[in-house]
């Protein structure tokens, strides 16, 4: 500890969220912004809210939830930001393991038998140097003792962007883009998807359809950082 306050002396570190100064036992996030963490509690009520409510009928859904409802530029929209364009997948790791910790309590885990983390493309991942989801998902792993498995499935291409697309129309976007080449080793798991955001879910249902040829009866569970609400 007194290493820690010595070097906090000497290279102060900031708050991911509001930027001012944080304390020694403070890791990414000062305890005011933590305190206004505008949480979803999803948790509390996995199989049925507004996010779980979007992989009706499209993937065998069991329980889905996030951390924070995330909106862009807002304080919840710098951790994201910087955990993908900063070089910063340290973040990842440490906020897969607060919100691990904080849903553990509410029994989210139980049951999961592995975590797979939302792939990147080959040349996505070559230019940011790592896959933020995998970074979440070793942060919820080393909580959890659930193993990580990064790679169960692949993404085989990066199609245009997604942000200006509307639910339907990104569901096509994603279409076929991921592959698993040994789906039936994950058969009769329940399997926890990682990602960064949810928005309308199709990243997730498209990586799920790769993973769950029709009767293997692979379970999906779904946990990101942040919940875009529409």
């Amino acid at each position: 500890m007194l290493w820690k306050s010595l070097l906090d002396l000497i290279i102060p570190r900031p708050c991911v969220m509001c930027g001012n100064r944080l304390a020694v036992d403070e890791p990414y996030i000062c305890r005011s912004c933590n305190d206004q963490l505008p949480r979803t509690h999803y948790d509390r009520k996995p199989y049925d809210n507004k996010m779980a409510q979007l992989f009706w009928g499209l993937m065998p859904i069991e329980r889905a939830a996030a951390w924070f409802y995330y909106a862009p530029d807002t304080n919840t929209s710098r951790i994201v930001r910087d955990l993908k364009y900063h070089d910063r997948p340290d973040i990842g790791i440490s906020m897969g393991q607060a919100m691990a910790r904080e849903y553990s309590a509410s029994g989210f885990f139980d049951g999961i038998d592995l975590v797979i983390p939302v792939p990147l493309a080959r040349e996505r991942q070559r230019q940011r140097g790592y896959n933020q989801s995998a970074m979440i998902a070793r942060g919820i792993s080393r909580v959890t003792g659930i193993p990580v498995e990064e790679q169960a499935v692949r993404r085989l291409h990066f199609s245009q962007s997604q942000t200006q697309l509307d639910r339907w129309q990104r569901l096509q976007n994603v279409e076929q883009q991921f592959s698993s080449s040994r789906p039936a080793t994950w058969a009769g798991r329940h399997i926890l998807l990682v990602d960064d955001v949810t928005t309308t879910g199709a990243t997730l249902i498209a990586c799920a359809t790769a993973l769950k040829p029709k009767e293997n009866h692979i379970r999906f569970s779904v946990l990101t950082l942040g919940f875009t609400q529409s």
